[in-house]
């Protein structure tokens, strides 16, 4: 590990030599992958220096202790080695976690797609519910979330709603959310007051860049327009701004009606298709690497139920990582950066683990 950190700091070193030359600023695009780099590579640095400090503060406390006859002085310097030997500890894991490897994806914005599933009404009901619930917590981070396409029932339920959160490590937080969803309450068209359960579920892909390799052929897409359908603005049902993608190859249909612009709707509506495409690839990466794919709790399978919430108990709990919570209400506004970290940590957990039976 030791080996690896110097070679890092070396590394940094070079970028910040690189970075202060006057010519730097010319090739934009090598400027702006130097301090994406500079700004990966800073927290690990800062660690590590901070590490080597603590070493030499402990070599020089055993050093003075040697010498030392003063019972006072010799107090301070044990308590000064104890600290020293304490903050070492929490270095290290710190840095085996921050020398993890880094999903590719963790920096990218991301496209999130909910589904109504098992409960009719009441199923899309919550799904729109969690959609407010995902919008809350995008806001709290202050990135922006984007519609691109949503099927509406009447009583202000979702079927279906595709969405953009655009925002700096948006995938790193929002990748925990994939799967079905529970929620168990007695529906307000419940006569009986039964306590009732209905599923929805959360696909969160990454947006796909212009460099990955998504090719899609054109020959392999049919492109239809339409008059947008449901609740939206003045253009509703007078213009043919709707479009709907079809890929042959897959058989994938994605729909989008949000924008008054034929154009704008279509870019969005391509956007959601190479991230699906997309996903498909990290699923077949996945199940060609089943180790990777049982140990990971952010893109595991998507029909797993990962979270149910109760609100007779006012409870929810991520099925996961056995994490119970009382604060429904919180959650359902947004709240859900606990469960999120809860989540990050067991991930980091099982892949240290897996470095450590490995090494």
């Amino acid at each position: 590990m030791l080996d690896k950190l110097e070679a890092l700091i070396a590394r940094f070193e070079e970028i910040m030599n690189e970075l202060n030359e006057p010519t730097v600023t010319e090739n934009q695009k090598r400027f702006r992958a130097l301090m994406k780099e500079q700004s990966d590579l800073t927290p690990i640095v800062e660690a590590y220096k901070e590490y080597k400090k603590c070493n030499e503060t402990v070599e020089d406390s055993l050093a003075m202790l040697e010498s030392e006859s003063d019972e006072e002085m010799r107090e301070m310097l044990k308590e000064e080695l104890n600290d020293s030997r304490k903050r070492i500890e929490e270095l290290e894991k710190e840095l085996k976690i921050l020398l993890l490897p880094k999903d590719p994806n963790d920096d990218k914005n991301v496209i999130v797609e909910i589904r109504a599933g098992a409960g009719g009404d009441e199923a899309a009901l919550f799904a729109a519910e969690i959609y407010r619930m995902y919008v809350h917590y995008a806001e709290s981070h202050r990135w922006k979330v984007e519609l691109l396409n949503v099927d509406e029932i009447g009583i202000g339920g979702m079927k279906e709603v595709s969405f953009m959160i655009n925002g700096q490590g948006a995938y790193s937080y929002m990748k925990y959310e994939s799967g079905v969803h529970r929620v168990q309450r007695v529906p307000e068209t419940e006569s009986g007051g039964r306590i009732h359960t209905s599923t929805i579920s959360v696909a969160v892909m990454p947006e796909v860049e212009d460099d990955v390799d998504i090719v899609i052929d054109e020959k392999d897409i049919r492109i239809d327009v339409m008059r947008a359908s449901g609740n939206g603005g003045q253009c509703v049902n007078t213009t043919d701004s709707a479009v709907r993608l079809t890929h042959y190859p897959t058989g994938i249909v994605v729909y989008s009606q949000t924008e008054k612009s034929q154009l704008q709707n279509k870019t969005k509506a391509f956007a959601l298709l190479r991230a699906k495409l997309y996903d498909i690839k990290m699923q077949e990466q996945h199940d060609a690497e089943a180790q990777l794919r049982r140990s990971q709790i952010g893109t595991g399978d998507r029909s797993e139920k990962i979270r149910t919430y109760n609100f007779p108990q006012g409870r929810v709990t991520d099925h996961r990582i056995n994490l119970t919570l009382y604060k429904l209400d919180k959650v359902m506004n947004g709240d859900i950066q606990e469960i999120i970290e809860a989540c990050v940590a067991a991930d980091q957990a099982i892949r240290l683990s897996r470095l450590n039976q490995e090494g």
